[in-house]
């Protein structure tokens, strides 16, 4: 089993490059495996790591064996909301403080200062990239959260699924979630041929009980999605005899 911290996330190297935030995730995890000879995986993520791992079957097909996703965002509002926390914010600062700061941005989304203090490397990574490169990135990675209408998962157009050949779990979003919209898990599943949709075996409203916990400090909204564990072990066992088969 690989963990790892995505690029720009917890104890990572901060780094800039590619279309999208993704896109470059993506990239850095096909080197990582490539590396390590890891591959072909059983690649599976939630939220933010859904939309990656997504980009990283379409884009490294070869490297992936499954595909399991939950918690899909996508929606405007959703969309929006990850416009302005992952990247509007980010280009605000930049612009009107500089690299300085970029250095000193704290928060729940987009804490570069929590990146300095997790990796001593961070800060020299950060002050080389510049105040030119980091907006000009940071824009290009901004156009991807702007809603369209053939995007369910931004960044990723709707074309792009047929590419995904692998045997596909999605977990359905909860109820009433409107950052994780139950609307966006049955596009994507209609738009991965051959996937299965599945409800989620935590209660539908999960998402939305657990916000008043996280803004209180006790857990997070993600805590019950332990409850998907034998779930994906019995997914990532079928579908490795269904690779093998082939």
């Amino acid at each position: 089993m690989l963990v790892w911290d995505r690029p720009n996330c917890g104890a990572s190297d901060i780094q800039l490059f590619g279309e999208t935030e993704s896109q470059m995730r993506a990239s850095t995890l096909a080197g990582m495996v490539d590396a390590l000879e890891l591959g072909p995986l059983h690649v599976m993520g939630s939220s933010g790591g859904a939309r990656d791992s997504i980009v990283f079957t379409i884009e490294y097909p070869h490297l992936v064996k499954s595909l399991a996703v939950w918690s899909l965002a996508g929606g405007t509002y959703s969309t929006m909301t990850q416009a302005i926390g992952f990247a509007l914010n980010d280009i605000r600062t930049v612009r009107e403080m500089g690299m300085d700061g970029i250095l000193s941005m704290a928060g729940p989304v987009s804490s570069w200062a929590e990146l300095l203090d997790a990796n001593v490397r961070n800060k020299e990574r950060l002050q080389a990239i510049g105040s030119d490169r980091f907006e000009r990135v940071l824009r290009r990675w901004f156009d991807a959260y702007v809603p369209k209408a053939n995007e369910a998962i931004p960044g990723i157009p709707d074309w792009q699924f047929a590419g995904i050949k692998v045997p596909t779990l999605v977990i359905g979003n909860g109820r009433g979630d409107i950052d994780h919209p139950i609307r966006t898990s049955y596009v994507v599943h209609c738009l991965i041929r051959g996937s299965r949709l599945v409800e989620p075996p935590y209660p539908m409203d999960t998402g939305e009980a657990r916000r008043g916990t996280r803004v209180l400090g006790d857990g997070n909204v993600t805590d019950p999605q332990i409850e998907a564990v034998p779930l994906l072990l019995d997914f990532i066992i079928a579908a490795g005899d269904v690779a093998a088969g082939q």
